[in-house]
């Protein structure tokens, strides 16, 4: 098929958002702001320069481009970051969201957090219609938990995590599976999920960012993991879908859930349904290509939505089927140098 052809399957006027390999676009990931309070060393160099805060899309536009898609059909929604909860009013978002999901024009609003600023707005998050967070957290051990954010404090995210329970909000924890870091906690990390009730996602490191380190020192495998975790447990393959990249088996010793999240070995390209929009307003097709759309300059030239909706339409003709994510010694270099906190976790 050639990509006139493809581009004429992406889109129809008046339509829900396909893109031109006949895949409907209904989940949108939206980074409020690029500044976070840890500096994870698969995610940020430690001496990162930060967008100037006039670059930002505020909060309102913010809420007018999340609408703008749902009347696309983008039905779930996750706020990211950096970390999401340190933007300032954030809140407000939050609220105007809820209010989407209460008219039926959005299902779902998630968050990924790190957790440091969950004890001070779990309650609010639940009480504006957010039911599902993430929390990421790599090790239990409070002095790797230092290292690898460079200045984090455990205490601070367990003290998150119990009051998002205490809200009622269902918490997956998310894992990156780091080389010759936490390999030893991983059946610990399970044990620590789902004994709280909370299901556990771990993801193999990406070739995301310039200045951090030499991907191949990071890099471990998941279909490794994965053999290694049946030597203990018992991994038994469901059917479960959260409209995110995790594919689950469930540990029949603990009843809980385990996803893989695999860019690398296995990736989720066929059925991808996700696109990136950046806190200036760039919308990304692909986590793993530097191609993008402006979305900032139309959302601002009118007050009506028509022009950054043709935008978004004329972008998914450029959606690509996959992305090139590759590391081994002779590619050790990003596939793409923007920081994964620039483009949201």
């Amino acid at each position: 098929m050639t990509i006139f052809e493809r581009r004429a399957i992406a889109s129809p006027p008046g339509g829900p958002l396909i893109d031109s390999f006949g895949r409907a676009i209904s989940y949108l990931r939206v980074s409020v702001t690029d500044r976070c309070d840890f500096r994870c060393v698969y995610c940020m160099s430690e001496d990162m320069t930060f967008l100037p805060k006039k670059d930002l899309l505020s909060l309102e536009e913010l809420d007018r481009l999340i609408g703008a898609f749902s009347k696309l059909g983008t039905r779930r929604v996750r706020l990211t970051g950096g970390e999401p909860l340190v933007r300032r009013n954030v809140m407000s978002l939050f609220e105007t969201l809820g209010r989407r999901i209460e008219a039926g024009e959005l299902d779902e609003v998630t968050v990924t957090t790190n957790g440091s600023q969950l004890s001070r707005f779990a309650a609010q998050l639940y009480q504006n219609g957010v039911r599902r967070v993430n929390v990421s957290l790599d090790t239990l051990k409070p002095d790797r938990f230092t290292h690898i954010t460079r200045w984090g404090d455990i205490k601070q995210v367990h003290a998150g995590i119990d009051a998002a329970l205490a809200a009622g909000l269902k918490v997956k924890i998310n894992s990156v599976a780091v080389k010759d870091f936490n390999e030893d906690e991983f059946d610990d990390l399970i044990r620590f999920a789902h004994g709280r009730g909370m299901d556990l996602s771990m993801i193999e490191a990406m070739p995301l960012g310039e200045n951090i380190g030499d991907r191949t020192d990071q890099y471990l495998p998941l279909s490794l993991v994965r053999e290694r975790l049946g030597h203990t447990w018992t991994l038994e393959e469901i059917d479960y879908r959260t409209g995110g990249p995790a594919r689950y088996v469930r540990i029949a010793e603990t009843g809980g859930r385990l996803g893989f999240i695999t860019p690398m070995t296995h990736n989720f390209c066929d059925n991808c349904n996700r696109v990136r929009v950046t806190c200036t307003g760039t919308l990304f097709m692909c986590l793993g290509k530097d191609d993008s759309a402006d979305l900032r300059t139309p959302l601002r030239a009118s007050d009506g939505n028509e022009p950054v909706i043709a935008a978004i339409r004329e972008a998914m003709t450029r959606k690509p089927k996959g992305h090139d994510f590759v590391i081994d010694r002779s590619t050790s270099a990003p596939a793409v140098s923007r920081h994964m906190s620039v483009t949201g976790g």
